[in-house]
């Protein structure tokens, strides 16, 4: 019999990404608090998206919508990297990107911990931007899967596709 394996990606599904902003710049344009504040939400190229408004706390407020529509869609908040809140003129500015693919430093760490942590006879293979996994039985692939969904340290949304 064949060994069993299954990937590890980081992927964020663009539909997915796009619908939460579109949602979240219906909210900033209807919602009571954000009246008067300038505030908005654009796509700022393939992956990057830039938040302005007026104030810095409004700024911040806006990235908390953006935020709760993107787990309302599904999309890990891991998925997200975005700074603080910066001037820009009279208003403030933030660009955030979605993090698409695993660098090669975390799928490194990814494969230590699955090496060190995992059950015996399980292997992990950096293919690129993402792992495959492979073992002779599924339970050790599942307790694989087990250990990096509760794995705090890694800091990257991870999914698992083509299991076999």
């Amino acid at each position: 019999m064949a060994d069993s394996s299954f990937d590890i990606v980081s992927k964020v599904e663009r539909q997915e990404a796009d619908n939460a902003l579109n949602q979240a710049a219906k909210e900033l344009t209807q919602r009571f608090d954000f009246r008067g504040t300038d505030a908005s939400i654009v796509w700022a190229g393939e992956e990057s998206v830039t938040i302005t408004a007026g104030t810095e706390e409004r700024c911040k407020a806006a990235i908390d919508v953006f935020k709760d529509k993107l787990i309302k869609r599904g999309i890990s908040l891991r998925a997200l990297d975005i700074g603080d809140p910066e001037p820009s003129g009279k208003t403030f500015k933030v660009t955030g990107t979605l993090v698409q693919g695993i660098a090669s430093d975390k799928a490194k760490a990814i494969a230590k911990k699955i090496r060190d942590e995992g059950p015996k006879g399980v292997q992990a293979q950096i293919q690129g931007d993402q792992l495959r996994v492979s073992g002779k039985k599924r339970d050790d692939l599942q307790a694989v899967m087990a250990l990096l969904k509760n794995a705090e340290d890694l800091d990257i949304a991870l999914q698992f596709t083509n299991y076999r």
